[in-house]
């Protein structure tokens, strides 16, 4: 396949995901794995069953691969969380370009703090199983700088107990976590460059002197709060 063979107008199917693209912008890094595709150079090139050129990759961020390509710059959206995959596509159409545009992005990333705390207990087996236990949180809180804790937990910071007000500069004690999976709040804080610098735990409530009605009295033995402390230099 030569130059000659590609039309202005290129369809793409990349991953499934369908694209319409200009073959100049296709073209604009000459380095590219993709300007070597439709310059011919790299030979023939599979198609679908519409006549779409097929690229076997992510589809999905393949779109931010178009953006580059046509401005030469990157603007990811707030809370963007696949900058690692997304690296991982530069490196494969050998776009050197975006990868120092990533690069940028993660020493960017401005210094912080985040605490986040738990209060939870075991929960006891039932019918037999008396002696297996099973972690059981009820909420996790996160507290921190505004701006800071909704640019790593995104969609998943629960806001309704902290109404918007003074600004993304101020501090809240108040945030808490959609879902109740420690680990999944960990990850999302190592994903975004932090760091665990120290925690906390008050141990196990021990024997209670009074219940609430509906409290199991063995599961409240074990009620427990920790807290972690992230940093990000």
């Amino acid at each position: 396949m030569t130059s000659e063979n590609f039309t202005p107008l290129v369809e793409l199917n990349v991953g499934g995901v369908h694209y319409s693209a200009s073959l100049k912008t296709l073209r604009a890094d000459e380095d590219s794995l993709l300007a070597e595709i439709f310059t011919g150079s790299a030979g023939d090139i599979e198609k679908d069953a519409k006549g779409r050129y097929f690229l076997d990759r992510d589809g999905v961020l393949f779109r931010y691969i178009l953006d580059y390509l046509r401005d030469g710059t990157l603007t990811l959206p707030e809370g963007f969380r696949e900058n690692d995959r997304l690296r991982r596509e530069a490196e494969h159409f050998r776009l050197a370009g975006l990868l120092k545009c990533l690069q940028g992005l993660a020493e960017a990333r401005p210094a912080g703090c985040i605490t986040v705390g738990y209060r939870g207990s075991f929960q006891f087996g039932k019918d037999g199983l008396a002696d297996v236990k099973f972690r059981k949180l009820s909420r996790i809180l996160v507290c921190g700088r505004v701006a800071l804790c909704r640019d790593v937990f995104g969609d998943t910071l629960n806001e309704s107990r902290d109404p918007d007000h003074g600004g993304p500069d101020r501090y809240t004690s108040r945030f808490f976590l959609k879902h109740c999976f420690i680990e999944q709040a960990f990850d999302m804080l190592q994903e975004q460059g932090f760091r665990l610098a120290g925690s906390c735990g008050s141990g196990t409530a021990g024997a209670a002197t009074e219940l609430k009605p509906g409290v199991d009295v063995e599961e409240n033995r074990w009620n427990h709060y920790n807290e972690f402390v992230f940093i990000r230099d």
